[in-house]
């Protein structure tokens, strides 16, 4: 059996699909990774600040202003460790790195790898692996918030996605 060229441009166009859908969901998850590590910074830093300062202000005798610096700090560490900005952030690192890995997987079985198969099932096999990931990746990633995703797209829109080559081929 041969490869039918209807076939392989239905896979193609999945395949397409696919990469589009991670260049999208990659860089939504970029964004809520940013998100998230500005929120560690906003909890963590001033809570740093204010424990030394309260323990500063603490020996100078100042207890009052030692004592409202340590709410604050206690407020804010509480925040931290409810939110877990930082473990939110890493989380979203990892699940775009892993969309533009599978990007890019596709893309490859798509513009090479599907030329060197010869028969209809080795291809399909290829396309459904491919998105056997995705789906697992989809269900297994951390949810986005939409401005996330409407950064995302506005950014993969406005071209911030394409490669060089890419460019040049358009």
């Amino acid at each position: 059996m041969t490869l039918d060229v209807n076939v392989i441009t239905k896979i193609r166009n999945e395949l397409s699909r696919m990469e589009e859908d991670c260049t999208h969901s990659g860089k939504a998850h970029f964004n809520a990774n940013m998100r998230w590590t500005r929120w560690n910074y906003v909890f963590g830093v001033p809570s740093i600040v204010l424990s030394a300062a309260a323990g500063t202000a603490f020996f100078k005798d100042y207890a009052s202003a030692a004592g409202m610096m340590a709410t604050c700090v206690t407020v804010l560490t509480a925040l931290m460790t409810f939110l877990k900005p930082s473990e939110r952030a890493s989380e979203h690192k990892n699940s775009g790195d892993q969309y533009l890995s599978l990007r890019n997987d596709a893309r490859v079985f798509r513009e090479i790898e599907i030329e060197l198969i010869v028969e209809e099932p080795a291809a399909v096999a290829g396309m459904n692996s491919l998105t056997t990931r995705r789906n697992e990746l989809n269900q297994a990633s951390p949810q986005f918030s939409a401005s996330d995703f409407q950064r995302a797209k506005a950014g993969v829109d406005a071209g911030e996605a394409l490669h060089a080559v890419d460019r040049m081929l358009s």
